[in-house]
This record gives C-alpha cells, structure tokens and sequence, in this order.
C-alpha cells in the first residue's frame, strides 16, 4: 500500500492549487498566495467548508470531528494559529473541543472565493501567526438574478439552497438562505458513526457508557439551516456601505468520536462596511469596519449511555466577537502606503449543568481585548515587487474568576519579495515574524472533574518563519514550488503527563505549556492544459514537526498534528455543454506522530472521486458525482490529546474516526 501511494504521489498531487475555471485556466494569482473562485458553484455537495478547502489547497488538511462542522490544519497549524476571516469578520467557536471551528460558520453555498495566504504575510488582522484564511461571500448584483440547487446524495443526504440579488445603481440586494440534513454516514465497512462506536467498545468494555441509546443510534447525524442577507448602498460613484447579516441553525449534530453531541450550534454574524476612494492626496481607500459575531454552543451526553446512569451532563458555551477597523491607503512616489488602527472584544463564557441545574463554570466569562495599529508598503521596482509590514498588538485578557489576568504586548514583522527574472520565471522570498496570545481555554479551562486543564501564566506565541518559491509560467500553464522554515518560540502545547488524581482517577491538570519547536516544509503545484478542452491540476505537500526536546516525563520530539505527504491529481474535460473531473488523492502513512500525545499511526490511503457536469436549456443544469469510487475504509485525522475524544480510561488507544465510504451525489441547478 505504501508503495502504490507513494508512486501516486510522484506521478501526481493536489488539485486546485491555483485557480481552476471550468470556461478556462486562470494563472494570474498573487505569488505569495491561492485564490479559489467559484466555490458556491463548485462545492455543491455539502456546506462544509473544510472538505473544499482540503481537496483545493495542498498544504490543508482535514479534521474530521462529524457529517459537518469540520476544521483545518494548515502548514500543521489549527485554531488560534491560523486566522480564519468572512469579509472582514473574525467569528470564533465557543466549543473548547473544536466542534464548531470557525470554517463550520460560513456555508460553501455563500462563498465566491477564498485567498490562502501561508505563513506570517499579514498585519492587518489580529492574530495571524502561521496562515490566513480570507473567505469572500458573495456579493449582490445590479441584475435582477439567482439560482436555486436542489442536491441528494448517499446517506439520506439532502440539501436545497436558493440566492437572489438584484437592485440599481445606487442599492442593491441579495438573500441567500439553505437547508441540508443527513443521515449519520457509513465508512467502507459499511459502519454508521453508533456502529463506529460500538467496534471501540467491543475491544474496550469499559467505554460502554459512550455508546449511542437504542432509542437515539439510528438518529440523524446534523440538521443545518442558514441565511445571508446583504445590502449595498452606493450615495456617489466613489462610495460604498455594505450592510450583511448571516445567521446560522445547526441542530443535533452528532461527534461520535467525542464524549459529547451538539444538541444546537447558532451563530449570528453582523458586518458594517464603508469605503470612499479617491478623496485627494491623502487617501486613496479609506475603509472603515464594525462587526459582531456572536456563537451558542451547547454540548452534553443526552444521546449517550452515561446519561442514564450518572445524568444529563451539559456544557452550555457561548463567544461573542466585537471588532472595528480603519484603513487607509495612500500612494506616496508610487508606493502604496497603508495606516490603519485595529480593535477587538473576545467574549467566552461556559459552564456545567446536571440535569439542567448548574454545576460550575468551564470558562469563567473572560473577556479578550486587543488594541492595535498596523502599516504596510508596498512598491515595485522595475523587476522587484517589495512589500513590508509591521503591527503592533496590546491585550488584555481578563477571567471573571479569581484566576490571574494576563497581558501582552508585541510586535510583528515581515518583508516578502518577489523578482521577475522575465515574462514567465519568478522568484520570490519572504521572512517575518508573527504574534497570537493564549485563549481562555489554554489559560483558564476547567474539566468536568473541576480539573484546572488550563494554565494561568502561559506566554504569547512567535512564529519566526522564511519563505522561499519559484513560479514558471509558460503557455500551457504553471508550475509553483515553495520551501518554508518556521521557528515556533513558546508555542502552546497540550502535555498529557500534567495529570493530578482526582476522585480517584488521573485528571488533566495545568496541561497546556510553553514549548520552542520547529515545522519545515516543501510545496509544488501546477496546471498543464493538453489541449483546449483538456488540462490537469496538480500538487503536493509535505510537512515535518519537531519540538526542540521533549516535554517533562517523555521522550516523543515529534510534533503533533502535523500530516503525512499527501497529494493529488485532476484531470480536466470541459466543453461548451459538459465539465468532468476525475481526482485521485493519495497520502502516506502516518509514520512521525506524538505518541507520547495520544497520538498514533494511521495507514495510508489512495481514493479517487468522479464529477460530471451538463448544462441543460433555459438556466438549468445537473451535476453527478461518486466519491471514493471504490469504498476504501481509511482515517485521516490523529487522536492528539489536544482535543477530548473517546477513551477507555484504562487504554491508551483512542478511538479514530473514519473517513465516508462510497458517496453518490446528484444536483439539480437553476439560474436566472
């Protein structure tokens, strides 16, 4: 198996690393960056953002948590590490257990495209250590105009969306709403997630208490409901105020690899947007943003065993984001020079309740506050582009309970260049140095057992990273290669051997420490079109994670959560009526892994996905596709101790999770 991978993956790798239209190849995209377009007309399976980020991006890998609501790893970074934006707005999960990541609250249904910026490349945004992740919504029209998707798939899958847009010169208007539902999905064994879970426990008896009731084992894996709503109003030719709200209704979304299940996850998302360009010497652009996000996530046992005999036990969490921005770009001797000042309000609040009465609190009202101004510059000269950038953050975090507040203050950096050597041939390099602070759960979290995971005096973590590419440009595509090299001084990392017994059993305690580790890494993508109808996207990304020595009572210096070698390849045929696709994803075992973690070693796998579009009359038009064609049974997320998942208490082994089996999709489409 690992041979044939291997040989996959040399023969080929991940598809979309730029991006792909279906009418033809576009390779103009920014050399420090991956733009990914038409996602809403793409993604017609599922809302789930993280599946189309992590078949578009080599360097993205999937988490699977459930049917929906998946995270990302980037470049071997999750959560705080990575910065996840929706026009602007920053939304955070309130699960300390990653059930509703940031990527789960903005439907692919909504989404025009997305720009991946890797590394340390961005000032602008509060908290952008190690990627970006800019996700564009869609915008409304002066056109009166719309479609409607009616999608079913395996597993009882069912989705039906609908947008419309229209208005004139001055306003415009769009409304967007969704609603998709499914069965739990079986892997290649033909197992549900109940049936995922009872394997486990058959080798693990003492896990019984986290197997499904009789009563809830054949229930749906998700119900997920969504609206947008948008309004531009334009006064005079140089201004412009968005207005947009997105609200989104999951209900009983199950994670069977986890303790808990997500009885509802509601977020509402508001944004404010004002730009006027052209105001004389002085301004170019000037941008002005308000924004709130607010997230309510409880999460409880109610469809397990355990909830019979010790009680429905709840963590019932809520965040809520505030942020403004002001920006203004002004051109200086042909530079672009950009000002701006950056505000935000992190609110997270949790606790525990038995039987619906409170118990104690698992994140004690703590308030997140940063304050920041940035700037930027950007120039080119003749055959050199150059663009620097400095921010400067101070925040405070304060608990509502008696546990210490912390404040930090920093500054980051970074410079990125890029020399055309001719038409086709680039090169380009950059060097920075970014800057997140600790959240609530690493500083403050409390377990279930009133066990202190959290540590109180964690420091702020510095990604010091280079970059170094080439692009060759030529007739019939491109081709992109690029190395990085990051230095992570105290990086936030999860001990497991913290532990204290508490009534009777080894708890978690002050898990989270400080640690200086490295991840380095080498990329290629690239699209090469045969012919007129027929071209072929590829890519592939390996990463390597290791801590400077290992932590107190181990000796694993591997670095977890970091992905094996994977890759891809897509072949392309489009015509004026008909688009297909036939993708092949393979990666390589899991052989360096954090065992002294939780973590352990995964097989390889190699799937392959076919897709086939036809335009019919009069705006319609019908999609089908088959995923892993061949009903492989394989896992691709690792069982790092990070995250709360299935144990048997007295074993080391954690339960996995497995990736679908064989999925058949059909959608019907309407555009007007």
């Amino acid at each position: 198996m690992k041979k044939s991978i291997l040989l996959s993956l040399i023969a080929s790798a991940l598809v979309m690393a730029e991006t792909v239209q279906l009418d033809e190849v576009s390779i103009d995209e920014e050399i420090n960056s991956v733009q990914i377009k038409d996602i809403s007309g793409e993604e017609l399976k599922s809302a789930d953002l993280a599946e189309s980020l992590m078949r578009s991006v080599p360097s993205i890998s999937l988490v699977r948590r459930s049917g929906i609501a998946n995270d990302i790893i980037l470049r071997g970074q999750k959560k705080d590490n990575i910065n996840i934006l929706a026009d602007g707005t920053k939304t955070y999960g309130a699960c300390p257990n990653r059930m509703d990541p940031a990527t789960s609250h903005i439907l692919t249904n909504n989404i025009e495209s997305i720009v991946v910026k890797e590394g340390p490349y961005d000032v602008e945004n509060f908290g952008t250590l190690s990627g970006l992740v800019d996700i564009k919504t869609k915008k409304p029209s002066k056109e009166v105009s719309g479609e409607v998707n009616l999608n079913a798939g395996s597993f009882n899958q069912k989705k039906i969306s609908a947008t419309v847009s229209g208005g004139y010169d001055m306003f415009r208007v769009l409304l967007s709403a969704s609603k998709e539902s499914s069965n739990q999905y079986k892997d290649g064994n033909g197992d549900t997630f109940a049936d995922q879970i009872d394997n486990y426990i058959a080798k693990n008896p003492s896990a019984a208490g986290f197997a499904y009731q009789d009563r809830y084992r054949n229930m749906d894996a998700y119900d997920k409901k969504s609206f947008m709503g948008k309004l531009y109003f334009n006064p005079t030719d140089n201004q412009e105020l968005r207005l947009s709200y997105t609200a989104n209704r999951s209900d009983d979304v199950l994670y069977p690899s986890s303790p808990m299940d997500a009885t509802k996850d509601d977020s509402d998302i508001y944004n404010l947007e004002y730009s006027i360009r052209n105001m004389g010497s002085w301004s170019k652009k000037l941008d002005f943003q308000l924004y709130q996000s607010e997230v309510d996530h409880p999460m409880s046992n109610t469809y397990r065993k355990a909830s019979v005999s010790m009680g429905v036990i709840e963590n019932a969490l809520t965040t809520k984001m505030q942020g403004v921005k002001l920006k203004n770009v002004v051109e200086i001797a042909g530079a672009d020079i950009t000002l701006g000042l950056d505000a935000s309000k992190r609110n997270w609040d949790g606790h525990y309740n038995r039987n619906g009465s409170y118990l104690r609190d698992s994140i004690s009202d703590v308030d997140t506050k940063n304050m920041a101004v940035f700037g930027k510059y950007e120039n080119s000269f003749d055959a050199l582009d150059l663009e620097l950038g400095a921010r400067y953050d101070d925040t405070n975090i304060k608990p509502s309970s008696n546990d210490q507040e912390n404040d930090y203050s920093a500054l980051s950096v970074y410079a990125f260049t890029t020399y055309h050597a001719d038409a086709g041939l680039s090169y380009f390099a950059g060097a920075g140095k970014a800057v997140r602070v600790p959240d609530a759960r690493e500083l403050y979290f409390v377990g279930s057992a009133n066990n202190h995971t959290g540590t109180t005096n964690l420091k702020d973590v510095k990604n010091y990273e280079i970059d170094l590419g080439i692009k060759k440009q030529y007739e019939a595509g491109f081709f992109k290669t690029k190395v990085f090299y990051s230095w992570l001084k105290d990086y936030i990392y999860y001990n497991s051997s913290n532990t204290q017994l508490i009534a009777g059993k080894q708890r978690s305690v002050n898990a989270f420490e400080n640690i200086d580790a490295t991840i380095y890494g080498v990329e290629f993508s690239g699209l090469h079109s045969v012919t007129d109808n027929f071209y072929i996207d590829y890519g592939v990304a390996y990463q390597r994670g290791q801590k400077d020595e290992a932590l107190d009572g181990q000796s694993d210096k591997d670095l977890a959560e970091i992905p094996p070698l994977k890759g891809n390849v897509a072949f392309n045929y489009d015509t004026d009526m008909t688009s297909s696709k036939a993708e092949f994803i393979a990666a390589d075992r899991w052989s360096d892994y954090d065992a002294d973690n939780g973590e352990q070693e995964l097989s390889g796998y190699a799937i392959v996905n076919l897709k086939w579009n036809r335009d019919l009359t009069n705006g319609f038009d019908v999609t089908l596709g088959m995923d892993n064609i061949f009903d492989h049974t394989y896992a691709i997320s690792n069982t790092y101790k990070d995250l709360t998942l299935l144990s048997a208490g007295t074993s080391d082994e954690v339960v996995l999770m497995n990736e679908p089996g064989r999925y058949v999709y059909i959608n019907a489409r309407y555009r007007f």
